[in-house]
């Protein structure tokens, strides 16, 4: 099983967004414990750089997978316009 780790970026975004979008995206975020990779969950792998997307509704999340300890870094929770930027 993965942990979930956040940087100060996407915690500030999950703060100042509304509580029941953020309650959404962190069980969303949580569900990838199981399986970062898994389709069904609108996840793709991001082309130009490394890491993949989450999409959950508007807002789009960016993360990273370590596999050799089990970890899932969050790098940015955006809006779909502001999160490639």
């Amino acid at each position: 099983m993965y942990e979930i780790y956040y940087k100060p970026l996407a915690l500030k975004a999950l703060l100042k967004m509304p509580k029941n979008q953020a309650l959404l995206i962190r069980n969303k975020i949580n569900a990838l414990k199981a399986d970062p990779y898994v389709k069904n969950s609108n996840v793709k792998k991001l082309q130009g750089i490394e890491g993949y997307r989450l999409r959950v509704g508007d807002w789009r999340i960016i993360y990273h997978v370590d596999h050799k300890v089990l970890k899932i870094l969050v790098i940015k929770i955006a809006s779909r316009g502001g999160v490639y930027k």
